[in-house]
């Protein structure tokens, strides 16, 4: 009997080493990993990977301050941007909970103040779903150019930018809309009496121990803070500066990777919220999304896993979130260089906690353009890319990537720059309606309203649901 025992603790005991080592195999091959996305100017930030609720890897890359050189830790504070979202959700679920918020309630019955004629159509849980048929508000490309440097008080922001006209009948269609967690946020604090932030703090940040998160605020300075960049001609420059009063409840959290894992592990407990509330949070309504959270499959080599994740990203960061419930890991990417290749990155990681190989980190040929504009001009660089667009092998070729970069040089006061690399992305991406509406836009702001309409009517053909592309078309023809 004795023997019995012993051979039955040796045999856990080898169990225990073997699980260690596969982990500590697991973390070396991700931080060899992040690492190259690193060095290939593609990440910059911190990662923390878990699984069965134990961190195996928590590593920060390059610099939470590139001027100081002061690096990215575990501990470092990023915005969270559209992961905000989640913590809004979860709120308004708590308010369910104790009856002082009904899902198919109106917002009109929370919100006195605002339109009646939209507020009488449209339910929380069609905010929540990004089914509400509300307008986006950072859809206006106007106002995040020239807006979001001044400060504006809540009530007064819904009233002024997130009341235009509805974009489609509620609950009919899925459009992602900032405009509706914004106002989900006014919602908390005209139930609960409290400011939103009072909210977050009491009732999710304080319970969790999550110390370094908050709601940011433009004139507050934070300890191990990170500052956002962005890759401008080849160059890592501070990002445009962004008032936070602007995303608020739709974007203003800032958090760590150590704190977004106690977020994750709450969310297997009824600590913050019961199961049958976090059933509806992560059902999806449409467009794989549920309240808060995108709910998808996952293909992940032969297997197909349930992910429950979302992304975010604003002026000089970007972040992912991502859960693989149905066994227990988690991925936490933040990055403070909003041109980086997150994406890519956490499911490489993810392959490699399968035991897959992970796709190989390539060379981003939007960020090597941008290089090459600075050093031979837009029509030299244009051609060198061009030359290369077909080695898919190679370099990584990215719709997203060549349209932020098209922005970018907007912003920058660099049209004709812009719209060659528009031009560029729609001769590598033709079925793509963005890309077309993105060109419109430049050719409307270089005053060529022929080439802009034109462009538009392209974009509207291959998605007769692009509202916005819509107005501004009517707006080019004088309708």
């Amino acid at each position: 009997m004795f023997l019995k025992y012993i051979k039955t603790i040796v045999y856990l005991l080898a169990l225990i080493i073997c699980a260690n080592l596969y982990a500590q195999d697991n973390a070396a091959k991700i931080d060899e990993y992040v690492q190259k996305y690193y060095e290939l100017g593609q990440f910059n930030g911190s990662v923390l990977v878990a699984e069965d609720g134990n961190i195996i890897f928590s590593k920060g890359f390059g610099y939470a301050d590139m001027e100081n050189k002061i690096p990215n830790k575990t501990d470092t504070k990023f915005r969270l941007a559209s992961v905000t979202k989640q913590f809004t959700a979860t709120l308004i679920m708590q308010l369910v909970e104790k009856g002082k918020i009904k899902l198919e309630g109106r917002l009109s019955d929370y919100l006195s103040y605002y339109r009646k004629d939209i507020g009488e159509k449209v339910t929380i849980h069609q905010i929540l779903s990004h089914t509400s048929g509300l307008a986006n508000y950072t859809d206006n490309q106007k106002f995040m150019t020239e807006e979001v440097k001044n400060k504006v008080a809540p009530k007064d922001f819904v009233l002024k930018y997130c009341s235009e006209d509805l974009v489609f009948e509620p609950g009919t269609k899925w459009a992602y809309s900032n405009s509706g967690y914004f106002i989900l946020g006014l919602v908390i604090e005209e139930v609960t009496g409290k400011t939103y932030e009072e909210n977050l703090h009491e009732n999710i940040f304080t319970p969790l121990g999550m110390t370094n998160s908050g709601l940011e605020h433009t004139d507050k300075t934070y300890e191990n803070k990170a500052k956002g960049y962005t890759n401008i001609l080849g160059e890592f420059l501070p990002a445009r500066f962004l008032e936070m009063s602007i995303p608020y409840s739709a974007g203003s959290i800032y958090s760590t990777v150590e704190d977004m894992f106690k977020w994750d592990r709450a969310l297997y407990a009824e600590k913050i919220l019961k199961n049958e509330s976090k059933e509806k949070m992560f059902t999806p309504v449409l467009n794989n999304y549920g309240y808060g959270w995108g709910i998808s499959e996952q293909p992940i080599g032969d297997l197909k896993k349930k992910v429950i994740a979302h992304s975010g990203g604003i002026f000089g960061f970007s972040s992912l979130e991502f859960r693989l419930v149905d066994d227990n890991k988690f991925v936490m990417v933040l990055n403070n260089f909003e041109d980086g290749t997150i994406n890519q990155l956490t499911l490489g990681i993810v392959n490699i906690l399968y035991g897959l190989e992970p796709s190989k980190p390539k060379q981003s040929l939007a960020l090597m353009l941008s290089k090459a504009i600075k050093e031979k001009g837009v029509k030299d660089a244009i051609a060198e890319i061009s030359a290369l667009k077909d080695k898919k092998d190679g370099y990584r070729i990215n719709e997203g990537e060549f349209n932020n970069l098209g922005y970018r040089l907007l912003q920058e006061g660099m049209i004709k720059e812009a719209i060659e690399v528009f031009r560029l992305n729609v001769e590598i991406f033709p079925d793509s309606f963005n890309v077309y509406d993105s060109l419109g836009e430049a050719f409307a702001t270089a005053g060529d309203k022929e080439n802009a309409i034109a462009n538009y009517k392209k974009s509207i053909e291959l998605n007769p649901e692009n509202e916005s592309g819509k107005k501004m078309l009517e707006k080019l023809e004088g309708k």
